[in-house]
């Protein structure tokens, strides 16, 4: 299985080459670690937090930097099956977060407390998918 924690460097720029000035929604799918994987000498790494403690506590510390830039948790979801797609995406987490614009998503992941608790993401997440959408209205249209 491949792992995908963070972004690479061309994904990335490809977000930052997007509007900046318009709301955007960051779907989250999320597939935890069975036990949180701390660097060594982080002061978590011998405590046997499982992957989905991490992420509790990467959420509980990010909560209040979402809501300073002004996005919040529009959607939150539990995984059942996949109908259509691979069998072995499974995930742990699914959310929707709203961002007021790009420079509001930039402002959190540059604060420094971010800086901090994404340690917890990094260490509870054995692969993810963030994908960046605009609302393009509901209705009885599929695309």
């Amino acid at each position: 299985m491949t792992r995908y924690i963070d972004p690479d460097r061309a994904q990335f720029e490809a977000f930052k080459a997007l509007d900046r000035e318009t709301e955007l929604n960051m779907l989250n799918l999320v597939r935890f670690n069975d036990l949180a994987n701390y660097d060594g000498d982080h002061e978590l790494a011998r405590d046997g937090l499982t992957g989905a403690e991490a992420y509790g506590l990467y959420g509980k510390e990010t909560a209040p930097i979402l809501k300073k830039v002004g996005g919040d948790i529009i959607w939150r979801g539990q995984f059942e099956t996949t109908l259509i797609g691979p069998q072995d995406e499974t995930w742990d987490a699914m959310f929707i977060a709203r961002y007021p614009n790009a420079h509001a998503f930039l402002a959190m992941i540059s604060d420094p407390d971010y800086r901090k608790a994404v340690v917890h993401r990094q260490a509870a997440v054995k692969t993810s998918r963030l994908i960046r959408t605009q609302n393009a209205g509901a209705g009885d249209r599929f695309a």
